[in-house]
């Protein structure tokens, strides 16, 4: 099932119009769907208040690889196949830390890879929606959501037009539920 989303897109030339633009426009209570621009932009991030867990979930596959690295470790050279000669300790544990130190970050790169690109909903294959294909080469793009706007869409563009934006205009995409 396919519907149409129409967006309102405002293209601004510099990232001082399109922070200053942004800025106003939270000030008026508009909620930003999303910010395009071609190199990150920290007050964007920072306004746009999306917080990640991300770091949380590679912290915890961390913990959980080292906790299987060395206890599978151990449990190999100790428990399963314990190799008793001359003098040698029953645990080798300064062997098991380089394997562990690489195994873990392995496994952290891996399994926050696959968890981003799964949040992302990147997968191969998928078509890319691109709503201003300039935001990826010099220009600044900020997306409305007409559905969700609680300012009119005159005052949006007076709005965006004040603060610098060289185009205000409006895009219907089609989303696939």
């Amino acid at each position: 099932m396919t519907m149409n989303k129409k967006y309102l897109v405002g293209v601004f030339d510099s990232e001082h119009t399109l922070i200053d633009a942004f800025e106003k426009a939270l000030e008026k209570g508009v909620v930003v769907e999303e910010v395009y621009t071609p190199y990150p932009i920290h007050e964007i991030l920072h306004g746009m208040k999306n917080k990640t867990r991300i770091t949380y979930a590679a912290f915890f596959y961390g913990l959980g690889a080292v906790i299987l690295l060395l206890s599978g470790m151990y449990y190999a050279a100790v428990i399963d196949w314990p190799l008793h000669f001359g003098g040698k300790p029953f645990n080798t544990f300064p062997s098991f830390i380089v394997v562990t130190i690489v195994a873990t970050i392995l496994t952290i790169t891996l399994l926050t890879l696959f968890t981003f690109s799964v949040r992302a909903k990147i997968y191969p294959g998928k078509k890319a929606e691109i709503i201003d294909i300039r935001a990826t080469d010099d220009k600044f793009i900020i997306l409305l959501d007409q559905e969700t706007m609680n300012v009119g869409k005159p005052e949006i563009t007076e709005l965006f037009q004040a603060y610098g934006a060289s185009e205000v205009y409006e895009k219907e995409t089609e989303k696939t539920a």
